[in-house]
């Protein structure tokens, strides 16, 4: 079972994820982006630890619920509000249950993907986080490390995409050839989540 300290685990490791990571997810937002997806990020992430070390949610999902609130309130640009709805999204179909299990998660992150894909119209196939978060929840059901090869593959498989949504989406044709920043992003908190599990 998952209680609230794997939660605050896993938002710590994506933290330090991101923040190491932070330069080249700017250098692959440069050529199709703002060239701001990096600092963004880290900037929301470090918010996300500082503000748990004050607040210690005791509920799996009180922690996804404020780390999400902070990431909607600190970054600017379209990955605030998109990473801050998958966030409290989880959360809140988490409850307020002290535990959950591996299969609940599983559920949990499915309606949050939902909601992004709902705030963001995009699908499977756009260019954009979602080809790195959808692969990853079915694999989920298999384990986390299966989760984090699905994302990380799923990032991998944006380069020869056209872009259908976001500001990639502008540069039409020139967008094929990239790897999308946000499905690269979207691959580090499912590698960070596999890291919290050990796996």
């Amino acid at each position: 079972m998952l209680d609230a300290d794997f939660f605050r685990r896993w938002m710590t490791a994506t933290a330090t994820s991101v923040d190491r990571e932070a330069e080249r997810l700017t250098a692959l937002d440069s050529p199709i982006g703002d060239a701001d997806h990096g600092s963004n990020l880290r900037r929301g992430f470090t918010a996300v630890t500082a503000t748990l070390e004050k607040e210690a949610p005791d509920t799996p999902g009180g922690v996804l619920t404020l780390a999400g609130r902070q990431l909607i309130s600190t970054v600017g640009g379209a990955s605030g509000p998109l990473y801050g709805t998958l966030l409290r999204r989880t959360g809140k179909a988490l409850g307020d249950t002290a535990e959950v299990s591996a299969e609940q998660l599983t559920e949990a992150l499915r309606a949050g993907v939902e909601a992004v894909m709902t705030l963001g119209g995009a699908a499977p196939g756009d260019k954009t986080m979602i080809d790195a978060l959808v692969p990853a929840v079915d694999a989920l059901g298999t384990g986390f490390a299966a989760a984090r090869t699905a994302a990380e593959q799923g990032a991998l498989a944006t380069t020869p995409l056209q872009a259908r949504k976001g500001r990639a989406s502008y540069l039409g044709e020139r967008s094929i050839g990239h790897q999308d920043p946000g499905a690269t992003s979207a691959a580090l908190l499912i590698a960070a989540l596999a890291e919290a599990a050990g796996e």
